[in-house]
Parts: C-alpha cells; sequence; structure tokens
C-alpha cells in the first residue's frame, strides 16, 4: 500500500514543514505569547505569488491557540465583516469546550455560548457594537482575538471599514491581533487610502525568497518524515527547481513523490521528471494568470529585459529598447517591483522575481 504524498501544493494547505522564515515566526510567536503592545500584533506581509504568504497566516493561526488566542482567518472579499463574526464566534465555541481549557468556569461558558446569536443578529447593532460585545466575553475569559485576512483587496470597501474600526479596538486596549498578507501593489495601494492611514503604523513583513539551505532542510525533512530517503543529487535538482518559492518547492515535491511510485528512495530522474511537471504547473497556475493581469507598458518593460539573457538588465537600457525616456518607464519599473514581478538588486538594475517567467516570455508564452 502507497504512502500518502506529503507535499501539499494547494494555496494556503498547511505543509508538513514550514520552509525558512524561523527568525520572523519568532517574533511574530513571542508577539502572541505576550498579548502586549508588540508592534508585530499588527503585521502585514508582503510578497509575490507562491512565497508563502497563506501558508504563514495559517501557520501563525494555528500556533495563536497555544497562547489563548482564537482566529478569525478571512479573505478580503465581499461579506468578509460578516465571515470574521461568523468565525470568530465558531472559533470561540469550540475553544471553550475543548477539555484541555477547564480553566474556564463552568459559569462563564454558558454566558459565552447564550450570547453567540447576539453577533450574528444584525439587528443587535452594527458590525462594531456587535464586535464590542463578543470581545467583551473573549475579554471576560482571558481569551484574545486574532483576524488574518488574506489577498488583501484595496477596492474593497469594507476592508477600509474594517481597518478604519480596529484602530478604536487597539485605542481601546482590547486584546486584539491582525495579520493581514497581499501582493506589494495591493497593499502599498491600501496603506495609501486615507481612511486606513492606521494600518501605516503596523509593522510590515516583505517576504522574498526562501534561502536554498532552508528548502533543501525542509525539502529532505519532508521526504523522511513520510517514511522515504531522498539522495543528494535529487535534493539539489528539487532545490534549484524551486528558487527559493515555497509554492514551488511543494510542487516539485509532489510531482517527484509521484514519480517514486512505490520505491523507497527519491532519485535523481525522480527529481527531474518532478522539476519539469512542477514548472509546467508553476507556469499555468502562476505566470500566465500574473501576465493576464499586467497591462501592456508592464509587458513591454519585461519584454525589453529579455535581452540581456537572464543578466541584470540597466534601466536606461530599458527604456532605449522602448523607444521611451527613462522617466517614462520608471513608472512601470515601480509598478512591477510592487507586484513582486521584478527586483532591484542595485541602483538603476532590475532582475526577473517570479519564477520561470523569464522563461515563459523567452518562448513566446505571453
Amino acid at each position: 500500500m502507497g504512502v500518502d504524498n506529503p507535499f501539499t501544493p494547494t494555496f494556503g494547505r498547511m505543509p508538513a514543514v514550514l520552509a525558512g522564515r524561523k527568525e520572523l515566526v519568532r517574533d511574530l510567536v513571542a508577539a502572541l505569547e505576550s498579548h502586549g503592545s508588540d508592534p508585530n500584533l499588527c503585521s502585514l506581509f508582503t510578497g509575490a505569488r507562491g512565497v508563502g504568504k497563506t501558508v504563514l497566516l495559517s501557520y501563525l493561526a494555528s500556533q495563536a491557540e497555544s497562547f489563548g488566542w482564537i482566529s478569525a482567518n478571512v479573505t478580503a472579499r465581499p461579506g468578509m465583516l460578516e465571515d470574521i463574526i461568523e468565525r470568530a464566534t465558531e472559533a470561540a465555541d469550540d475553544f471553550v469546550g475543548r477539555p484541555a481549557f477547564r480553566w474556564i468556569t463552568s459559569v462563564t461558558v454558558p454566558k459565552l455560548f447564550g450570547m453567540t446569536w447576539e453577533y450574528r443578529d444584525p439587528s443587535s447593532g452594527n458590525w462594531r457594537t456587535r464586535m464590542n460585545k463578543l470581545l467583551d466575553v473573549l475579554s471576560a475569559n482571558g481569551i484574545g482575538l486574532l483576524v488574518t485576512i488574506d489577498e488583501v483587496d484595496p477596492n474593497l470597501d469594507e476592508l477600509i471599514d474594517f481597518a478604519a474600526t480596529f484602530q478604536h479596538f487597539v485605542r481601546e486596549q482590547r486584546d486584539v491581533a491582525l495579520f493581514m498578507a497581499g501582493l506589494p501593489a495591493h497593499v502599498s495601494a491600501l496603506l495609501s487610502d486615507r481612511s486606513a492611514s492606521f494600518l501605516r503604523r503596523a509593522a510590515q513583513h516583505s517576504l522574498g525568497r526562501i534561502a536554498n539551505h532552508d528548502v533543501r532542510d525542509a525539502f529532505q525533512e519532508t521526504v523522511e518524515d513520510a517514511g522515504r530517503f531522498v539522495n543528494d543529487e535529487a535534493l539539489d535538482i528539487a532545490v534549484a527547481a524551486a528558487d527559493g518559492f515555497a509554492y514551488m518547492m511543494q510542487l516539485v515535491g509532489f510531482r517527484a513523490w509521484a514519480a517514486m511510485s512505490d520505491t523507497k528512495v527519491m532519485t535523481a530522474e525522480h527529481a527531474r521528471r518532478g522539476a519539469a511537471l512542477a514548472h509546467q504547473d508553476f507556469i499555468n497556475g502562476v505566470v500566465k494568470k500574473t501576465c493576464q493581469e499586467l497591462s501592456d507598458g508592464d509587458m513591454a518593460f519585461l519584454e525589453a529585459m529579455l535581452a540581456d539573457e537572464g543578466r541584470p538588465s540597466l534601466v536606461a537600457d530599458i527604456a532605449e529598447r522602448m523607444g521611451k525616456s527613462t522617466n517614462y518607464v520608471r513608472v512601470y519599473r515601480t509598478r512591477l517591483l510592487e507586484q513582486g514581478v521584478i527586483d532591484a538588486p542595485r541602483r538603476g538594475y532590475v532582475t526577473f522575481e517570479m519564477p520561470l517567467l523569464r522563461e515563459y516570455l523567452s518562448d513566446d508564452g505571453a
């Protein structure tokens, strides 16, 4: 009987082993443990698609329970505010019902269960009033509320309303925390909104590539924890193919594991097969989608970078190839940097940041 594939190439699905981010996770967990005024209790995470933003949110939410928090985990979309109340109420009901938390007295438990209907009933007050009632009950039982919001959308009115209201919870010294994640351009646009100015004081964390040694360790540990082995050559191939992206690592691992069938050791052949299939998965699921969202000017800028064949591109050269002024192309440089598509390794130069984007454009995939 085969062993279940331990790799999880599904956006947001918790991997068996979290690769990298050790120092960041340590700081954020310490903030949750403190229940105090640590600035990390209000954090914004930015990064390109595939760097592991959603997985990080899920991991932190799972860790929060160990320190007396419940979490309401939502995506920025219409209905988000009601979803926060529903998810928080569900989490509270579940939290106090566990035997491990019998320190909550039998007197307060019925109070929590008995009041939940008020949070769901719009006639009992506006969203802030209903949240205050929920937070009052949580506070009485020594429970904090962590809200995680994924896929930040600066055009969502509910997100702006939430940010404007959440600052009042902080000012009132409520036991609350907020973790939000999104593409750099979307978070930047949100911070420019006057109603969300409170978020400009949040701790901002840019999630870049994961170090190769961390990818290697996580990949090997995932395979071995599932009862199999991976040789050094296969590890080298897998790490190179992952290119520091958490999602790519899971894709390569998933495909390579499937190629193993019932064998016990992942070889270079398995890894090469996995890498080839994972690359196509990533192009179809991430690269093409990103290119569809870019403007004609964005795409022209990227295509002008191809002549450098993977070397850092001088912005002045890009302007010349596009037949535009340097000031004109800097607009697109800024846009692409904010979206995590390119990087600026040094002044005046840019490189491709998203894995396989250069290869996709070189093959006339756009």
